[in-house]
This record gives structure tokens, sequence and C-alpha cells, in this order.
């Protein structure tokens, strides 16, 4: 089967939607598909995607640049076009680049059918975000695509439930992130990232934030968690690891100096690779004080580095994450996040047992075969469409 992934802008700095591009391809290649990830942006796709080779997908750049309002023009237009007009499957990313518009028009134009993932985009908070501009983006561009598309990808019932919204939704194609779970079978340990942040040298309760620096993260909800603690005498150290825009990161500095909290909040900035399995290591908990996930990849990451979390039902798997006895599900008003993680506090050994725990129910409900497998089938119940068309 000759799967085509399109992705604009392919930055694991943007978020989730990278990352599960990287792994979606990487594990679909893995199992023997003719994978190809088309992008105009490809700047954290792995050198040796661009040459391809067995088992590993093939990276394509299309075009340099977007035009005005992210449109591809004539030369990206017809690149792409060249790559999908063999392929059995497009998969897009997101309701909202219009350049996933032009792709999946030229899908249909070529005979090939294609699926979106939602990526959260439809979720309700997402929706409530510009709203009014949603809305008209909706009914001229994302509306028709969703509806003429085969399947609209969800990660898990919660988002499945947000999404049938604004576009048809089926069971079948409600199935959580591949995640390359190779990484993390062998962990680093610690003292990678205790080298590259010295900061992590103490005994202290450790609290990590990594993910996206948005307001939609809660990064402001958690330093006013910490500073709830510090009134109610329990030490501990923040390390906050991400990066977003400079006026937001600006005012999260201002916060931390408002709430008088220099002395333990520490900016990483973006950590990667091999620190960033290190650093879950190194930390006790993670937090994500979050309005809306679809998924939170950072979220099974940590876990599956041992590394249980505290967050909200803004996630749409927080149930899976509860049912893994390594996650904490709690609202965003004032004091819960410092509750729960006075609570895990208070017995540094039992954090531990249930941080190993949820590592191997991670294993268990990610299984990127079993998950892989399950792709598979979705991309089959969609390449038909092009056999059925082909037929009549």
């Amino acid at each position: 089967m000759r799967i085509v992934y399109y992705l604009e802008r392919v930055s694991l700095a943007d978020g989730g939607v990278a990352r599960a591009v990287l792994d979606m391809a990487a594990v679909m290649a893995k199992l023997g598909e003719e994978v190809q990830v088309a992008t105009v942006d490809g700047m954290d796709l792995p050198d040796e995607w661009w040459s391809g080779g067995p088992g590993l997908p093939q990276a394509v750049k299309i075009c340099d640049s977007t035009g005005f309002l992210g449109r591809l023009g004539a030369d990206g237009l017809q690149k792409l076009e060249q790559i999908l007009r063999p392929a059995d499957v497009l998969h897009l990313q997101g309701p909202w680049e219009f350049s996933n518009f032009q792709a999946a028009e030229i899908a249909r134009a070529a005979g090939v059918p294609y699926l979106v993932s939602s990526h959260g985009m439809l979720d309700d908070w997402s929706m409530a975000q510009k709203a009014i501009k949603k809305r008209l983006y909706h009914t001229l561009f994302a509306g028709p695509m969703l509806r003429r598309a085969t399947r609209v990808h969800t990660t898990a019932k919660a988002e499945r439930d947000q999404v049938s919204k604004w576009a048809p939704v089926y069971e079948d194609s409600t199935i959580p992130y591949i995640m390359d779970l190779e990484p993390f079978r062998e962990l680093p340990g610690p003292d990678l990232a205790l080298e590259a942040f010295p900061a992590l040298r103490t005994e202290k309760l450790k609290l990590l934030f990594l993910s996206r620096l948005h307001v939609k993260k809660g990064v402001d909800v958690a330093l006013r968690e910490l500073a709830l603690l510090r009134d109610r005498g329990l030490d501990s150290e923040f390390y906050i690891a991400g990066t977003g825009e400079d006026a937001y990161v600006s005012e999260l500095h201002q916060q931390v100096e408002q709430l008088d909290l220099s002395d333990r909040v520490h900016f990483l900035g973006l950590v990667t690779g091999e620190a960033k399995l290190s650093l879950f290591q190194a930390c006790d908990l993670m937090l994500l004080p979050t309005s809306q996930e679809n998924f939170g990849l950072a979220l099974t990451e940590s876990i599956a580095c041992a590394t249980p979390v505290v967050t909200t039902r803004g996630t749409d798997i927080w149930r899976e994450l509860e049912e893994s006895g390594g996650a904490a599900i709690v609202d965003r008003e004032s004091g819960s996040f410092a509750d729960a993680i006075r609570d895990y506090a208070s017995d540094r050994s039992m954090l531990a047992e249930r941080g190993e725990q949820a590592r191997k129910y991670v294993f268990d409900w990610l299984d990127p075969e079993v998950v892989g497998e399950r792709f598979r089938n979705l991309y089959a119940t969609v390449s038909e469409a092009k056999v059925r068309a082909g037929a009549a």
C-alpha cells in the first residue's frame, strides 16, 4: 500500500502533530508499507528519510514556501499531484491549513481517497477560540473537506464525541497515535539530564512541565500551584522544558518574578531526543494543566519513562491515563494540582511504584505493532474507496 502523509511544516517545536506524523510514518514503513512524507518545510525530518530505503519513509519537499494565506503555488500543486497520483491513501493533518484543503482537492481529482486526523483542532475548547473565524472557514473549506474524507481520525472516544459536531466520525477510525516506543525500551537514565541541567541536582521534589509553551497548556496555572505548595511548606523545584512565542514566554518570566519563584523555577528551552527521556527520568512528576489536548504525547512519553503525571480532563485520553495507575486527573481550579502533588509527594516509594505500573501499561496500550496494524486496517478501508471508484 502506498501511503502519503502531508504536513506543511514538520517542526517538533510546533507541538505534537509533527511528532505524531514522524511516528506514524516510521512505524508504517517498518510494517512494510510504502510511505512518503510530503512537506514544504521538513526541518525535523530524519536525514535518512530524504534518501529513503527499505523500512524507511521517503521524504519529499514539494516547494520552498507557501504563498498568501498559506496557499500552495503552481509548483507545489504540480509536485503534490505527481506524488499523489500513484498513491492509495492520502493522510492529512488537521482541518485548518489551506494547503490541506488544496491537497484534498488534488487527491479527489486524482481519484485518491483521503483521511484527516483532527489532532484536537475540532475539540470544544479549540472551536471556542476565534470561533467566528473558524465557523466561517469551516463553512467554506474545512467542512467540505471533512465531509468528503473517507474517514476522520480521532485518538479517543472523548475526542470522537466532540468531533462529531463538525464532521462525520466512525468508531473504526478512533485509534490512539502510533508512538514509537523503541527509544523507551532501554532508557538512558537520569545522568544525561543531570549533566546538561545542573539545577536538577537536588533532593527536593522535582516537577516537570514539558510541552509547547502556549496559554492553553496552563503553565501559568502550574506556577500558581507551585506558589501554593511553597506557602503550604512543600519544597519543590519546577523545570519548564519547551519553547513558545516570545511575548508569552516573557509573560511567564514576569509571573515567576511576581510570585517570587525565581529561586525554584528553571526554563530549560526545547529538550528533545535522549535528553528528553533522561529529563523525564530525572524528575518525580510531570504536570500538564491543559485546557485541551486530543492526546498529549508528552503525557504518554512521561509514563513510558515511569514518571507519573498530573493533568486534567482537558486531555482526551484522560480515562486511559487514569487507568494506567500513573496519573492523577484533576480540575484546573485553584489548589487541585497542589493537592494532587502533595498526595504523591507524601510517599516517594509509592510514586516510583506507580510510575513503573504506568510504564508497563503504556507498552501494552500503545504497542506500535498493534496500533500500527489498526492503522493498516484503517488505511485499507480508506483505499477501498479508490478500488470502488476504479471499478465504477
